[in-house]
């Protein structure tokens, strides 16, 4: 069996090209090949001298063969009809003995027993028919057969019991591996349906604000959060988060802080500044030391449009106001997970009617084009501003298009967006 290409830069890569095999005609030789050993085509193409060039490589693609057609006054075509030295190792010659023979391929002897030692008796085997044979049992413990192209150039056909045990270890061992990637991607799968059933599926009705989000992931699943949740007596929780990490562990973070989020916040109405030190006390003990997430909690108020906040490490949220003014509401507070003892401030601030709110991920503003120029706050902004006329479904849709028109290459983080605006 090949081994593995050596890739390491130690040594200077190094492996054969292609075997020479002289034929008397070159078409009739490729069918031969293709059609009766089943062979690959490995290359066809016409040479810079005007010349064809053909290859043609066994299933495994280990060995090329060029079918050379070699003019009857050149040396090369004294070639043709000789032993071409070239040994194929099968695990099982009889079985590939039968196929070959039912295409039409002529067989000098039938598969036999070979005493066969590496070395002169082993090249012998491999390219001298005259070579004396043996039926006692081969040291190698294998099989052995000739068979000619339609040319009469002869190969050796050989199998050897290591091999056998060599290639069905490989078998069971890529089977295996198959097994175990099938079961990754769906498992994978899984985890994207229910964390796609994590991000909200209705919005909670109030009668001042339209709003909307969404998140599109770099990955299969990714550690990006947002949520609306229904505080009761007309107050809505805007809420977004960013979890540190990316893959299936940010995801199984994220997880866990939506369900502490969603199982604390009946207290969230009354106390916000306790609601969150209780989401952080669980979200510390259930993660690792190194575990964290910023995270912007709102509360807005759907009578009067007041918007209680707190900023915990994350990016500001902007207020676009009626009059064309910007306005940022920055952290309040650290960010959660790192601390046990970790205190909420919570500020407040008020939407107008026309004033519209946004909310997002650093998947929006640190996405790169192909210059490393970053989308930046700026680009956001700019963006927000005109199109603010849009329904927010729309909206956010279109901010994440320029994003993605603006990066054009393989997105890096998760997309999270929230606008709302008030009526």
């Amino acid at each position: 069996m090949a081994d593995e290409p050596r890739l390491e830069r130690r040594d200077p890569y190094l492996s054969v090209h292609a075997v020479n095999i002289f034929v008397r005609d070159q078409e009739q030789a490729l069918r031969f090949y293709l059609d009766q050993l089943g062979f690959h085509l490995a290359f066809d193409t016409r040479l810079p001298s005007g010349r064809r060039w053909v290859a043609v490589a066994p299933p495994d693609g280990g060995t090329v063969l060029a079918l050379v057609e070699a003019k009857p006054e050149s040396s090369a075509y004294a070639l043709i009809g000789r032993p071409t030295q070239v040994v194929f190792v099968t695990e099982d010659v009889i079985a590939k003995f039968s196929e070959w023979r039912k295409r039409g391929v002529h067989f000098q002897k039938t598969p036999r027993l070979r005493r066969l030692q590496y070395g002169r008796q082993a090249a012998g085997a491999a390219g001298d028919s005259s070579s004396a044979d043996s039926d006692q049992a081969p040291v190698w413990g294998g099989v052995y057969s000739r068979f000619t192209d339609i040319d009469g150039n002869s190969f050796t056909l050989v199998g050897f019991d290591e091999l056998s045990r060599e290639v069905e270890a490989q078998r069971r061992a890529m089977a295996e591996k198959l097994e175990a990637e099938r079961r990754a991607s769906q498992e994978l799968e899984i985890a994207t349906r229910v964390q796609a059933r994590l991000f909200p599926q209705k919005r909670p009705a109030v009668q001042t604000l339209e709003y909307a989000g969404v998140c599109i992931q770099a990955r299969d699943v990714g550690g990006d959060y947002y949520d609306f949740l229904d505080l009761g007596r007309g107050r809505l929780g805007l809420v977004i988060g960013d979890i540190a990490g990316k893959g299936i562990a940010a995801a199984l973070l994220m997880a866990n802080l939506q369900a502490n989020l969603r199982s604390q916040c009946a207290i969230a109405l009354d106390h916000p500044e306790r609601f969150l030190e209780s989401v952080n006390q669980l979200f510390f003990e259930n993660t690792t030391d190194s575990a964290y997430a910023t995270l912007f909690f709102g509360e807005y108020d759907d009578a009067s449009g007041r918007l209680r906040y707190a900023n915990c490490g994350h990016l500001c949220g902007l207020v676009f106001r009626r009059d064309g003014a910007l306005e940022r509401f920055h952290s309040t507070c650290t960010v959660l997970g790192i601390f046990r003892r970790w205190e909420c401030k919570v500020d407040q601030g008020r939407l107008y009617p026309g004033d519209m709110l946004a909310l997002y991920t650093d998947g929006i503003t640190e996405a790169l084009n192909e210059r490393d120029e970053e989308f930046g706050e700026q680009g956001l902004v700019e963006a927000l501003l005109q199109r603010r006329e849009l329904a927010p479904e729309c909206l956010v849709a279109s901010i994440v298009d320029d994003v993605r028109r603006f990066s054009g290459r393989e997105q890096r983080d998760d997309i999270t967006l929230i606008v709302a605006r008030r009526r």
